[in-house]
């Protein structure tokens, strides 16, 4: 679940936050990642958040699990080093049938490296940054997707739902 500008970047900086993006993109944002009960993120996302968020587990990866033991929560929020195919491994054994990947753009671009993404939740705000960082990092594929769901989420915010085609 992403939100991108509508030249496609979802941050322009690394410490900028993300309260550009519109109360019912928020909304959607919430309801998908409460729904799955679960959101992996960088640590860069995770710092600029501040916090995790309630009523999920936030997996947050981390080339520095030691040093941010003292602040998990068993449960809640977790700092893991593992891969990605571990880390989904891992969700099944818990029981998520889901695994959101919530960014940023690094985490983004090793689970699609993977081929671990099916399907992919977009919601383009009415910005334009200009410069920043893109959904991936500077990877060559080649990635047919299927347009599941496409509404409005207000006059100006569309939200996109794609399957990728494997």
């Amino acid at each position: 679940m992403l939100a991108i500008s509508a030249d496609g970047k979802i941050a322009k900086h690394e410490n900028h936050l993300a309260d550009w993006t519109s109360a019912e993109d928020k909304k959607e944002f919430i309801k998908t990642t409460k729904e799955a009960g679960n959101i992996i993120m960088g640590r860069k996302t995770y710092d600029t958040i501040g916090r995790p968020l309630p009523n999920r587990l936030n997996l947050i990866m981390t080339r520095s699990v030691e040093s941010r033991k003292k602040d998990e929560i068993p449960g809640t929020l977790e700092f893991t080093d593992q891969s990605p195919k571990d880390i989904i491994a891992n969700l099944e054994k818990l029981g998520f049938e889901t695994a959101i990947v919530g960014g940023g753009t690094a985490i983004n671009t090793l689970f699609l490296k993977e081929n671990l993404i099916d399907e992919i939740k977009l919601t383009i705000e009415p910005k334009l940054f200009g410069s920043g960082f893109g959904i991936f990092d500077k990877i060559d594929v080649d990635v047919d997707l299927e347009l599941l769901e496409m509404k409005k989420l207000n006059d100006n915010t569309i939200y996109l739902h794609y399957k990728i085609i494997k």
